[in-house]
Parts: C-alpha cells; sequence; structure tokens
C-alpha cells in the first residue's frame, strides 16, 4: 500500500540495501544531503511531507535499482490462515503460500510449476483476476538470499509466465532443489542464473535437468 510512511520506509530500505544512511542516498544522487532527513519528513505546521518523483527517480539512477525493486521494499504484512485439504480459497486476494524449504519436497507441484497437492497455507494478496490463476507465494527461510531477500519475506511468483533477461525468477531442478536467482541467460540447451547473494556461486543448467522456472513478480519484505 502506497502512503507516507511506505514511501519513505521503502527509501531507507534501499539506502541500507546500498550500505548508505538516507543523507549518503541522497548525496549519491546529487540531492542536498538533508533531503531524506527523518526531519525533513514533517514540515513546520506538522503536515505530511513526500519525496518528489523527481528524488526517486534520481535515487534509482544513482543506486542502479529498478522501479520494481523499489516497489518491492514497501513494507506489507501479508495475513495467513491455513487452507483445509490443499483446496485453494475463491476469495478475492488469497493466494497459496509455501515455504522454500517445502517447496524442494513433491507433492506440492505439478508438471508445469503450478500449486497442486496439500499442505499449502495461504496468504492475502491483490492479484488481477486475468492472472491469478497458478500465482502463488513461497517464504524465504534462511539467510543465502541476502542482502536483497531475507528470512520471512514473502515472494510472490507466476509460473507460466515469460521469463527474461535480467528478471527474477525461482527455478526447481528435477532432483528437488529450489532456488531464487537473477536470469542471466536462457537459451535452447541451458539456463544460466546469477546469484542473489555474493557468497553463493552462480548456476548454470542443462535445460534437460530443470523441472520449472517461474517468474517472480513481487516481494513483501
Amino acid at each position: 500500500m502506497l502512503s507516507h510512511a511506505t514511501i519513505w520506509s521503502a527509501i531507507d530500505t534501499l539506502a541500507q540495501r546500498h550500505q548508505l544512511t538516507p543523507s549518503g542516498l541522497a548525496r549519491r544522487a546529487g540531492l542536498d544531503p538533508t533531503s531524506f532527513n527523518k526531519s525533513k519528513r514533517l514540515g513546520p505546521d506538522g503536515r505530511l511531507r513526500w519525496p518528489s518523483t523527481e528524488s526517486i527517480a534520481k535515487v534509482l539512477e544513482a543506486t542502479g535499482a529498478t522501479i520494481d525493486q523499489f516497489m518491492s521494499y514497501l513494507p506489507t504484512v501479508p495475513g495467513r490462515s491455513s487452507i483445509p485439504e490443499g483446496n485453494f480459497p475463491p476469495q478475492n486476494g488469497s493466494i497459496p503460500l509455501l515455504g522454500f524449504a517445502q517447496a524442494g519436497a513433491g507433492g506440492f507441484f505439478d508438471d508445469g510449476g503450478f500449486p497442486a497437492g496439500q499442505g499449502w497455507d495461504v496468504v492475502e494478496f491483490p492479484v488481477d483476476p486475468s492472472r491469478k490463476a497458478g500465482v502463488y507465494a513461497l517464504e524465504v527461510q534462511g539467510e543465502s538470499m541476502m542482502p536483497l531477500y531475507r528470512d520471512g519475506d514473502v515472494l510472490i511468483v507466476e509460473p507460466g509466465a515469460q521469463v527474461r533477461r535480467g528478471d527474477r525468477v525461482v527455478l526447481k531442478t528435477k532432483e528437488g532443489e529450489v532456488m531464487a536467482k537473477v536470469l542471466a541467460r536462457q537459451s535452447a540447451r541451458t539456463v544460466e542464473l546469477l546469484s542473489l547473494n555474493p557468497e553463493h556461486p552462480n548456476r548454470t543448467f542443462d535445460l534437460s535437468d530443470v523441472e520449472w522456472i517461474a517468474r517472480i513478480i513481487w516481494a513483501s519484505q
């Protein structure tokens, strides 16, 4: 949800991800170093001060972040409940949820990478009805995807969507390994992935060893 608090929180998160203070982020973008100070987020009369679109554009250019990445930093707290018997909820805004550790086990996906079987939870997330079929969420577990994704973050995944170079994707191998990385290249024979965590290696797979690959369309953090 876009609000004064969430927009400023996204700017703070962007600064942290680049090991900067809000002042350092403003300085890197060529702005007044005090532009993002907490004291500047309210006017003298107590009115809310919002960052301008020009300021946001400048910090994105200065850090190399995309607007999708910036939007993914908007804090959300998804609501969760149980889905009995593995039937997915009919109410609007609810999609299946599974932990990464479980995703590697059998029985949770069909051959195309769409949710199947029992044992899923549910998370509230507004999805366009035309895209809702098959969209699901994976909860990050552990620190292997730091600094981009942290333990407890929820990734919204759309199987069947076209993936392009530079997209963040989830891939499952036929051996049951599940990972979230950046698509570097996909040819008729191989898939090359860039690691989100510099301490973890990039990976290359023969397509014959890949069960499915799906695009990450959102991350709630």
